[in-house]
This record gives C-alpha cells, sequence and structure tokens, in this order.
C-alpha cells in the first residue's frame, strides 16, 4: 500500500465505504488477493468538463456527460472528480450548481464535486460565492482568456478576495485575451489559417504573460490560486517566482503537455491535438518532467473535454477557432505509472501526490479523499504492472472516438478500481452502475 508517506506490505480491511483497519487478523465477505500489486488512493482529477445533456450548445458540445465521463474514469483509476459548471445565460452559480448536481446524481458512476466558472462577476454572483461555500463548494474558477475580463477586474479581484476569506480556492486559466486575438489578427492577414499553426495563435507569450498576471492577483488578494493547465517552461518560472517569495499559487499540469509536441500540429489531422494552451516544444515537456520530480507541478488533471474526430477536424474551422480539448480520463493515471513510475522518472509517492493526495488538499476533500487510511473513504486502485495495452481512443468508455495518444503502448493498468468499498472496475470492464456517484462537499483548502 502507497501513501505519500511511504509504502507498507499490510492488509487493508474496508467496511461500510471506509477503510476501518489496517494490518492485523480480519476478515470479511469478500477477499480480493493483491499480493505481488502495489495499491493507491483513488485518483482525484479536479478539472474535467462533462456536458449534462441539457446543457449541450454548439459552444459547449463536449462529447461525454457524467455517465460516460465517470466510467472512463473509473477505467482509469479515478474515483473522484471536479466538474467545471457553466452558467446559462441569466442563471446564477448558484442555480448552475444545482442543475449540474440534479444531473450528477442521476448519472454518474464515480464521486463528484462542482466548481462554479464566474464568467460575469455581478453583484448577484459575488454574493453566491459565500453562499456556495457555505454549501461546501469551496472554489471558483475564472478565465484570464475571456475577452470579457479586462472589463471587470476589479470585480474579479473582489471575486478573489470573498473566496480567501471564505477559506477557499481560485482556479485561473492563464492566457491573455489580447495577445491571442493580435496573433489571430496577424495570422489571417497572412493567409496563415490552417491549424499547423494553431501554436502561433495562442502563444507562449500569451500564457506566461497571463501566469505573471494571475501569480500577482494572488500575491495581492491573499487567495490561494491554482493555476489549471500550465503547459511551459515560461509560465512556469513565473509560479516560481512567486512561489519563492510565499505566495499561495498551485500549479497543475495535463498529459497533453508530458507526451506530445507542437510538431503535432504539422501533421494532416493535426487539428485533433488542439488545446489551450497550445503543446509546447520538446524543451518545455522536458521542463514539466521536471518540475513534477522536484515538486514544482503539484497535480497532474486531464481537463477532459472531449469531441468526435469529425467535430476536431472539420473543415469550415481554421487556426482562429479549433475546438479544443480531449479525451483524458481513462489514460492518464496509467500513461503517468508506464512512462513516470515504471519508467522511472517519478516515485511511486509522487505518483500519489500529483494524482490524489494534493489535489485533495488543495481542494478540501482530504482526509476523506486522498488518502488510505483508518476513517477515509476506500476508493484504491490495484495496479498491474503487468498489463500493456495499445492506446485505441475508439474501444474505450469515452464518448469521444479517439485519443491523441492512439497507438502508444502503456504498461501498467488498474486492475481493480474500487469505490467507497465497492469494486466499479476489474480491469478495463466498468460493472458500477449509473447513479451510484455522490457529491462531495468539500472543506476548506488546505495548503501541500
Amino acid at each position: 500500500m502507497v501513501t505519500v508517506g511511504g509504502r507498507a506490505t499490510v492488509d487493508v480491511g474496508i467496511d461500510n465505504g471506509q477503510v476501518v483497519q489496517l494490518g492485523g487478523d480480519m476478515s470479511g465477505s469478500r477477499e480480493i488477493e493483491a499480493t505481488g500489486h502495489f495499491i493507491t488512493p483513488g485518483g482525484v482529477d479536479p478539472h474535467v468538463h462533462l456536458t449534462p445533456p441539457t446543457r449541450q450548445t454548439d459552444g459547449w458540445n463536449w462529447s461525454d456527460d457524467f455517465e460516460s465521463g465517470s466510467r472512463a474514469a473509473l477505467a482509469g483509476g479515478i474515483t473522484t472528480f471536479g466538474n467545471m459548471c457553466f452558467p446559462e445565460r441569466d442563471q446564477s452559480l448558484v442555480e448552475a450548481i444545482a442543475r449540474d448536481d440534479e444531473e450528477a446524481q442521476e448519472l454518474s458512476i464515480a464521486d463528484y464535486f462542482l466548481h462554479p466558472v464566474l464568467t460575469y462577476p455581478s453583484k448577484e454572483n459575488l454574493a453566491d460565492i459565500t453562499t456556495l461555500h457555505e454549501q461546501g463548494h469551496t472554489s471558483i474558477k475564472i478565465f484570464l482568456s475571456f475577452r470579457g475580463f479586462d472589463r471587470h477586474v476589479p470585480e474579479f479581484l473582489e471575486a478573489m478576495r470573498i473566496v480567501e476569506k471564505a477559506g477557499g480556492i481560485t482556479l485561473i486559466h492563464c492566457e491573455d485575451a489580447a495577445i491571442i486575438d493580435c496573433c489571430c489578427n496577424l495570422l489571417r492577414e497572412a493567409g496563415k489559417i490552417e491549424p499547423r499553426y494553431f501554436p502561433e495563435a495562442r502563444p507562449v507569450q500569451a500564457e506566461a504573460v497571463s501566469t505573471y498576471r494571475a501569480v500577482g492577483f494572488c500575491e495581492t488578494t491573499g487567495c490561494p490560486s491554482y493555476i489549471v493547465h500550465l503547459s511551459s517552461a515560461r509560465a512556469l518560472a513565473a509560479c516560481h517566482d512567486g512561489r519563492s517569495r510565499g505566495v499561495p499559487v498551485y500549479v497543475e499540469t495535463r498529459p497533453l503537455y508530458l507526451y506530445l509536441t507542437r510538431q503535432r500540429f504539422d501533421e494532416e489531422d493535426g487539428a485533433k491535438y488542439a488545446g489551450a494552451p497550445p503543446l509546447r516544444e520538446q524543451s518545455d515537456v522536458d521542463a514539466m518532467w521536471a518540475a513534477l520530480a522536484i515538486g514544482n507541478i503539484d497535480t497532474l488533471a486531464t481537463d477532459h473535454a472531449p469531441w468526435l474526430l469529425a467535430e476536431k477536424l472539420d473543415p469550415e474551422l481554421d487556426v482562429t477557432n479549433l475546438r479544443q480539448g480531449v479525451a483524458d480520463l481513462e489514460t492518464s493515471l496509467p500513461m503517468l505509472y508506464s512512462t513516470g513510475v515504471l519508467g522511472g522518472r517519478i516515485s511511486l509517492e509522487q505518483f500519489v501526490a500529483v494524482t490524489s493526495t494534493n489535489p485533495a488538499k488543495l481542494f478540501g476533500l482530504y482526509p476523506q479523499k486522498g488518502t488510505l487510511g483508518v476513517g477515509s473513504d476506500a476508493d484504491l486502485v490495484v495496479w498491474d504492472d503487468q498489463a500493456c495495452r495499445t492506446i485505441d481512443g475508439a474501444a474505450m468508455h469515452s464518448r469521444s472516438d479517439y485519443s491523441p495518444y492512439d497507438g502508444m503502448k502503456v504498461t501498467g493498468w488498474p486492475k481493480y478500481t474500487i469505490s467507497r468499498g465497492e469494486v466499479v472496475a476489474e480491469g478495463a470492464d466498468v460493472i458500477g452502475k449509473r447513479g451510484r456517484g455522490r457529491l462531495v462537499r468539500r472543506g476548506p483548502h488546505r495548503s501541500i
């Protein structure tokens, strides 16, 4: 059994959905023989985009809802996920959370928590932040990449002050809208509108400038801030600069930036790799791995936002409006286990930290989630180091019909995935029933 504190050969006793005993004499109604296998806490992915069927529009029509997305998550060893809740026009943050919770209760197989997305900082929405924190939704998300952000900077800073006072954390998407707009205009004028120019449409300076700005917002308000899907060495340096002064800023990266580089956009179907920020250089990939190894990146999350391949390759789209996001919930942990742990880049303890314990602490889930201790939820994964599969997105649980990693061989997959004491997946076969997932009401943010 592996936690961030180390590892031990020990029996794990589970009753009524919780870990109730570690070691010693025990017997149960079911015994799982796990000798020779590592057991880790279930994955906690704090950043996904699952679209309830009632909210599928042209703008946010991702392929997965709470059922298919949670199925993919459990097949990949993720037992708890955090979904981004975008309010519809004229809908309050409280109403958006209630809408997504209702649909998740009906559909989700895995446990979940919800992040309200603050797209417009009206007086009503600012007032909702405290209410939502009291209900156990102790975070908000803001996008520096949205054109409306700069018109309302004082109000967004006020939102961060409210979050800080309530004991929560703010998630921040760091790309500068003005730089992106300028780059897109320059590309149009030059006739460079093919997908291969996507990295130039959202260049590294857009991320770096915005990340320095986010660190400044964090330093000014004192609000713990979580930089989502960081992709570049320059943005990482901005976070390191703040952290060196004790600024409470935390860093997430996602699998795309560990395995792929911008050269993928030179492929004929390069649009299928589009995400925000875009894929970067090999030097940035190396920087992400180095930061994982020394603790300068705190979490690995998927930003799971899948599309059908035909939607990604729609010929009506150009470099300025490619559909962003890929399916990653089923492959995220196995790929990190294969390349990171078995490949000798990170230890098992570091694997547990970035995929489970750190996100659980940052988002107020610990110690209910993110560890294996007496009293914690019995969410755990039994790993099979010998299992080798070739990734085939069309055959996986996401409704997306491809994976950006199609054809890659991955060694090390979950043998059993257990959620609150229930075996919900055996290998790639998910046997948990829809609607069994529960909303996890969160406590205050905890530093790591």
